[in-house]
Formats: C-alpha cells, structure tokens, sequence
C-alpha cells in the first residue's frame, strides 16, 4: 500500500496524497502516524501499535474516516488501467518551428550551442515553414486544435519567416476548419515597436527569457559581444506586455549551480511588474553550472523560502500565477495526458531549419533521433522510434511505476533522460528529486490558499480534510 500513498510535510501541514486518485488531505499528526501502519485491512494491528500515544476511541473514530474515505475511492484508489490509446498511432497536435539556428545572445547554460544545436548557424527559410505547417495538417487527422511554437535560437532574428508562416496558417485554418494556437519565444533583445504591435495583432503568445535579478541575467545571458543585456530586454519585456494589457505571456526563469538562491530572482521578476513567471532548474551534464546531488538539500531549502514568499505576496495582495505552484487537485489531466506528457516523439516534433523532423526541440542535433523531414514525412525505422515514444509511458518506465509522483511528472522529461542515461525511460534523478519537492510544495500551496478561502487558517485539523 505504501505505493498508493504519499505523506509528507510542508508548511507546517501534515498531507496526505493518494496517489492513483489524485485525492489531497490535510491531516493530523495522529492519522500521519496510523498511515505508517494502516492498509485498510488491519484496524486492530493500527490501535495495538499506537494505543500507548492516542486513545482508543480517537483511533477508531480516525480509522473510520479512513475507511469512509477508501469507500468514496479517496484512499488506496485501485490503479489506472493504460488506455488503449498508446497502441494506436498518433495525431500530430504541436509542432516546434526552429527559426533561427542562431542567437543574439550567447547565454552559458544553453542547451542548443547558442543556437547552433550541434550543426551550423542557419535559417528556416519560407518553403521549409509552409512545408512543415502542411505536415502538420495533414498529420493531425480530425483534430481540430493545433499548436506551433517559433523558437531558436532566438526567432525574432528571422521574423520574415515568423511573419510568413503565420499567414499561411491562418490561410489554411480557413482552407481546413482547423483552429491554430501560435506562440514565440524570445530573449527580447530584439523586440521593437514594430514587431510588439505584429504580435499582438495575431495574436501570437508569448514566452519571454529572463534570468531575474540583474546579476544572475547579466551573468548568464550576454549579448554576442559578451556585453549585458538586463536593461534592455526588461524595458522591452515590460513594453511588450503593457501592450497586451499584462496578457498572453508568461516569463521564463533558469537557475544553475550560480544561483541557488533563486527565490530572489523569482521576487525581481515579480516587483518588475510581471505576474505570470516561472522558474526552471537548468539541465546541464558535465558543466560548472549543472545540478548535482549534492546541491539537493541547498535546492529544497529554497523551494520552501519560494513557498513562504508565494503565500506571503498573496496575502499581501500582490500575489502573481506561478507556473509549478499552479495545481487543479480536482480536475487535473486526461489519464494518457497523466501517464505520458507532452507527447514528444509521436503527437509533438521539432522542425530544425531545413526541415529535418525530431521529437522535440532539445533533440534537435542529437542524429540518431533524426525521424524524416516535413517533405519526405518519416525516414525508415522511424516509426519504430515514434512508437517507442509513444509507449514510453510511466507504467513502462522502471523507476515510475512505484513513484508517488508519475501522475503529476507524466515520467519527467524524455531529453533529459537521454541525455544522461542514452534512454528516454530512464528518468534524470537529479530532475526527479527536484521535481517532487516542487510538487510539494505546490500542494501545500493549493492546500493553504484554498483553507485561507474558507477561513480556516488553522492547518492542524482534528480530522481528515479533502
């Protein structure tokens, strides 16, 4: 049973999560013990083992609100079946358009050579951008919904290209009744008047890079002279996003090994005026700036001083949305969404700049995930490829299958995982654990705001809450 469960403290809440549920309940210390010994079949092993430190009548009564919790499949809920959906082939949904194989910046921690992802700096240019938006439509079926995200290197640098292919999808949405969401990355060195006001005419959202505070962005993201770059890619962040009235963007963050005290890059981001952030942990193998296992204990320090100041500026009432702390406890993803991700390899590809297919953009350069290119569709072998992806779900992962976390991580990051183990079903540890204390962190964050809206602000409850 322990398998089925997840306890754990944060805040100075006692959680309870079930796992194949995806059911949270704040706890007591009382019920936190007896979970150390109960499995829903040994009430009296429960009462004889910790009579000594509560009453009988207190353990009976807990027990019975256990029991009423495994009736209502809240508690030690049977597993998930894997849809049949994993043996079908799948629909194309989202493509990644590498538009430039070049950067204005050469930030340190890049994970694609400042743009060059391993080959030489080039360009999409306008056929290969019309050809893959044509992949996409004939590969996407009956689905309605599709995604194209302009990336890079930095995409600004090739805005005719950004320009070109948004009109030819808004040609074929009327051409195919299809309906296409488009959003860009960028560092912001180049955001001007001129292209702020196209992107906002169509509608293009956006991820804007920044590392936070001005020494950790002027430390890791210099411009190509090696000069910084804080001031004006945030005076043209925040002219970006006052023009779109604060909407349809969210700001991307990196920590590495040079900043772990990444909270504080979190609170320049937010009193910069920006209130739609994220924090990400870079990934980086045989590098100064990489995590390691031993800056874990460092990195889960500050995982609980971003807790306290997240719910701090919420109670202030200058609270902001943060990506990893945001959590529907009540109506999270679809079970193929909860079991495998983001679909990289089979509903989710890369187009580099000539065209060539891959899983995603972070195997984009990495040659034996080469998968065909956007004229030619899939090369031989490919499709075993695509398929090993699309079965490479947490129930056909080794180290997922008793992992409390598989349905919130979907089995963590496929790149990252060949990156350090040569397999995409062989999790990253270091992500995994970084991972999961992100996790708790943002349940007790959903347990606190949601208690603190009903008044309860005593997060000692007698009794089992969910």
């Amino acid at each position: 049973m322990s398998t089925k469960i997840h306890k754990f403290v944060q805040n100075g809440m006692y959680i309870l999560l079930d796992v194949n549920s995806g059911a949270v309940h704040v706890i007591d210390k009382m019920i936190y013990d007896i979970m150390d010994i109960f499995n829903g079949k040994n009430d009296n092993e429960v009462i004889n083992n910790l009579k000594t430190q509560y009453t009988e009548n207190d353990l009976k009564e807990a027990l019975d609100e256990l029991h009423i919790l495994m009736d209502k499949n809240q508690l030690f809920a049977p597993d998930i079946d894997v849809p049949p959906t994993f043996k079908a082939k799948g629909l194309v949904k989202s493509l990644c358009l590498m538009t430039a194989h070049d950067c204005n910046m050469r930030c340190k921690y890049c994970f694609g050579d400042t743009g060059e992802y391993g080959g030489e700096r080039q360009l999409m240019n306008n056929k290969v951008g019309r050809g893959a938006v044509d992949y996409i439509v004939e590969h996407s079926g009956p689905r309605k919904h599709c995604e194209i995200d302009f990336f890079g290197g930095e995409p600004l640098i090739n805005m005719p290209l950004v320009k070109e292919v948004t009109e030819y999808v808004r040609k074929r949405e009327k051409e195919t009744g299809k309906e296409f969401k488009l959003t860009l990355t960028t560092n912001g060195l180049a955001l001007n008047d001129d292209n702020i006001k196209w992107l906002n005419d169509n509608n293009i959202s956006l991820v804007l890079s920044t590392d936070g505070r001005r020494e950790t962005h002027d430390n890791m993201r210099p411009d190509c002279g090696g000069q910084p770059t804080y001031d004006k890619v945030m005076k043209n962040f925040r002219k970006c996003v006052d023009s779109r009235n604060g909407e349809n963007y969210y700001m991307r963050g990196t920590y590495t090994a040079e900043n772990l005290d990444f909270t504080k890059d979190v609170e320049a981001m937010a009193d910069a005026g920006f209130d739609i952030l994220s924090m990400e942990p870079v990934v980086l193998k045989d590098s100064p700036y990489g995590l390691t296992e031993e800056m874990l204990p460092a990195i889960f320090a500050e995982y609980d001083r971003l807790t306290d100041f997240y719910l701090k500026r919420h109670r202030e009432g200058k609270g902001f949305f943060f990506f990893h702390f945001n959590m529907d406890l009540s109506n999270g993803p679809c079970v193929a969404k909860r079991l495998a991700g983001c679909g990289a390899g089979h509903e989710y590809y890369a187009v580099a700049a000539n065209g060539d297919l891959y899983p995603c953009h972070q195997f984009v350069g990495r040659n034996k995930y080469k998968l065909g290119n956007v004229f030619d569709d899939l090369d031989e072998g490919a499709e075993d490829i695509t398929r090993y992806f699309r079965e490479s779900h947490v129930m056909n992962k080794e180290r997922c299958k008793t992992c409390w976390a598989k349905y919130f991580c979907s089995g963590g990051c496929h790149a990252n995982a060949d990156l350090f183990h040569d397999d995409i079903r062989k999790p990253y540890e270091v992500g995994c654990e970084i991972q999961k204390k992100r996790l708790e962190c943002a349940i007790a964050v959903q347990a606190v705001l949601s208690m603190e809206k009903i008044g309860k602000k005593d997060y000692k409850p007698a009794s089992v809450n969910c």
